[in-house]
């Protein structure tokens, strides 16, 4: 019998894989990579320190964050007797992200007699909008897996190599590599949108300028701003965030603002900033 390992981009995911008749052992990749420092070499010693500062600043523990994490991921280290792994995603920057880096580590202990897979949630016949892995149903998950895509050690090495460019984060080399890629067909749209996050003249990015737009145009707490950034980026991006990732990029604007109450307003540096960048 087969031996396969399912890596998943979440708990949600990991629910639904569960009441399905799918066989083989689940592992949970509970990462944000998107954000926070990095190290171009995925699970080393300074790519976990790197990542235990950034979820401090989230109230999480070392313990905790080794126990929810690392305990996962160091899992595909060693992949003896396993006949196949496939990984479960989705087309936003989020998970894009997450999918680079875990592909380059699953290349420095990369084996010709595994079999690497990948179902990608995305685009479907016959939806407007693109789908997340949440979208489906438990007997719709083998209908997916049905549709997996073999993925092979030049792909894991493209991967490796985007994961590089991504963690050096230097605008002119992203803009000047070509992400289009058969196998990873959602990377380029990702890559695009995390260009947005580059600051531009005024020294904002594209969030940060929407969340003082939505400041300044409502009188909203910090939680209805959150739940209005949750709803744009649906609509109109593929960032693919969560609420704390909202709630950090709104703290980090908080000299440009002021609460009443629970009402958030622009202060005057904030209205210069936003119709004229200046400060």
């Amino acid at each position: 019998m087969n031996k396969i390992i399912h890596v998943l981009n979440g708990d949600v995911t990991a629910e639904i894989l569960k009441d399905t008749n799918i066989e083989g052992d689940i592992l949970v990749w509970r990462e944000m990579l998107c954000e926070g420092k990095l190290d171009k070499v995925v699970g080393s010693d300074d790519f976990w320190m790197n990542r235990y500062g950034f979820f401090k600043e989230f109230g999480i523990e070392r313990l905790d964050y080794y126990d929810k994490t690392i305990k996962e991921i160091i899992k595909l280290e060693d992949l003896e007797g396993i006949n196949e792994v496939v990984l479960w995603f989705e087309f936003d920057l989020f998970c894009q992200i997450n999918l680079m880096a875990l592909c380059s580590y699953l290349l420095q202990s990369f084996r010709k007699d595994v079999t690497y897979s990948l179902v990608c949630a995305g685009y479907e016949k016959g939806k407007e909008k693109l789908q997340s892995l949440s979208d489906y149903t438990p007997k719709e998950f083998s209908e997916l897996l049905g549709h997996k895509i073999n993925i092979s050690k030049s792909n894991l090495e493209f991967a490796d190599e985007v994961w590089k460019i991504y963690v050096r984060n230097d605008k002119e080399e992203f803009q000047n590599f070509n992400f289009k890629h058969q196998k990873f067909r959602y990377l380029q749209k990702a890559i695009e949108q995390h260009l947005k996050r580059f600051p531009q003249e005024n020294n904002l990015n594209e969030i940060d300028v929407k969340i003082l737009q939505l400041i300044n145009e409502n009188s909203f707490s910090e939680k209805e701003i959150v739940r209005q950034l949750l709803i744009w980026q649906q609509v109109e991006t593929v960032y693919g965030f969560g609420d704390v990732q909202y709630f950090r990029y709104l703290r980090k604007l908080s000299k440009y603002y002021q609460v009443t109450g629970e009402v958030y307003q622009l202060n005057e540096i904030g209205l210069k900033k936003l119709n004229n960048g200046n400060n």
